[in-house]
């Protein structure tokens, strides 16, 4: 079919592939955070210290972050079907091995967890996938819907820590592969790779990408926002429940009341920056998120004024992905699918910096503190950053496309 300018929304893509896209991307990110919203529960079995239990919610976002730049090369390479089956059967086979053998120490639970990661590569398939349907100027809109998909990790806080209590946490496991598996189905069923899929690259061609200075302004930009968002998601359970004295499912149930904030407004991010530009949303997003966190890092007093600060702060870093992700299919056409994959493991490196120095800066000076503060300061450098760029984008991303067609 032909994209051509001037169509609807849902008259210029596929639906049933943005659908499949969405539902493995969810369910995918679920399993990804899984060892987060079990953590405490994993501690308590495993005898883990601070420093330990953030190394474990950390280990699955970095093998994330690395498996999104062999995910993004398939989905170039291969197509974003084929990879997508192999990506969900990896899982699936990994979470029925930690089911059926059980997770008998930490370097068993490392290994899972970077089993894990290759759940959270899934946003290098799922995205490219969806947006190679659809035209420039709503390629804002598919890739927020189809990056909501960070849903996931709600489900993972809100149902996660209340089953591993009632049977056990490493039955969960089981019990994740047999949603997986409902989900390949109908990602087998539903999803379809667009026609025009591009030239297929060679190696050289995808790590030419890394010679562009532009790769290196989205990895900072990605880094901070969905490396806060996953990094807190990972973490705050443990940080919960440590802070505050909440026990498992509570601390579940305020880590999936702020999760859902960040990852219900990607999709708003996308609309917001096809209306404003993704330079101007982001500019806004990036100060909101460091003062939120600055704010956090004095250890609030209530768990109400803590819970008030991190949802502003996932509202932030959450519409900042959807913005970020606005920008990347304009700058990168033929190489969306490995640029995905490099931004997004960009994205995973800053989750486990933050998931990792959180326990580290527990465990060194008995205050989660200098983890915010530092992460904060990342997000003022990346505010600083996207106004270094702001001119040069908005005329160099802008070439080729009819004035007021898309807004940089």
């Amino acid at each position: 079919m032909t994209h051509a300018q001037g169509k609807s929304f849902l008259q210029s893509g596929h639906f049933p592939t943005l659908v499949a896209a969405f539902l493995y991307f969810d369910l995918s990110f679920m399993c990804w955070v899984l060892l987060g919203p079990l953590g405490i529960q994993i501690a308590k079995a495993l005898d883990l210290d601070p420093a330990h239990k953030g190394l474990m919610v950390a280990t699955p976002v970095l093998a994330g972050a690395l498996l999104r730049l062999l995910n993004g090369t398939l989905a170039d390479h291969i197509g974003g079907k084929k990879a997508g089956i192999f990506s969900q059967l990896v899982v699936i086979l990994g979470l029925l091995a930690a089911w059926i053998f059980g997770v008998p120490g930490f370097a068993a639970i490392l290994g899972l967890g970077v089993v894990l990661g290759m759940a959270g590569a899934s946003f290098a398939i799922a995205l490219p996938l969806a947006s190679r349907w659809y035209p420039v100027e709503h390629k804002g809109k598919a890739m927020g819907i189809a990056g909501a998909g960070n849903s996931g990790t709600v489900l993972a806080a809100l149902f996660a820590p209340a089953l591993g209590l009632a049977f056990g946490w490493t039955n969960v496991f089981g019990m994740a592969a047999g949603v997986m598996t409902v989900v390949l189905v109908l990602f087998v069923i539903l999803a379809k790779d667009a026609p025009d899929q591009g030239p297929k690259q060679n190696l050289a061609s995808y790590l030419a990408v890394l010679g562009m200075k532009d790769t290196y302004w989205f990895m900072l930009f990605y880094g901070v926002t969905f490396g806060g968002f996953v990094g807190l998601a990972s973490s705050l359970p443990i940080y919960f429940h440590t802070q505050y004295g909440l026990a498992p499912v509570h601390a579940g149930y305020a880590s999936a009341a702020c999760v859902f904030a960040g990852s219900m407004f990607r999709p708003i991010g996308g609309w917001f920056a096809d209306k404003v530009g993704g330079i101007g949303a982001l500019s806004i997003l990036y100060p909101i998120a460091a003062v939120a966190l600055v704010a956090v890092s004095f250890g609030l007093p209530s768990i109400e004024m803590a819970l008030g600060c991190f949802v502003v702060a996932m509202l932030a870093l959450g519409t900042g992905n959807g913005a970020v992700f606005q920008l990347v299919p304009v700058r990168y056409v033929k190489e969306i699918g490995v640029v995905t994959g490099i931004v997004g493991c960009a994205g995973g490196i800053g989750g486990f910096y933050l998931a990792s120095s959180l326990g580290f800066s527990k465990q060194w000076t008995g205050s989660y503190q200098y983890g915010f503060l530092i992460f904060a300061a990342l997000a003022f450098v990346a505010f600083i950053g996207i106004n270094v760029v702001r001119n040069e984008w908005r005329v160099s991303f802008s070439r080729g496309y009819a004035e007021g067609s898309v807004r940089i």
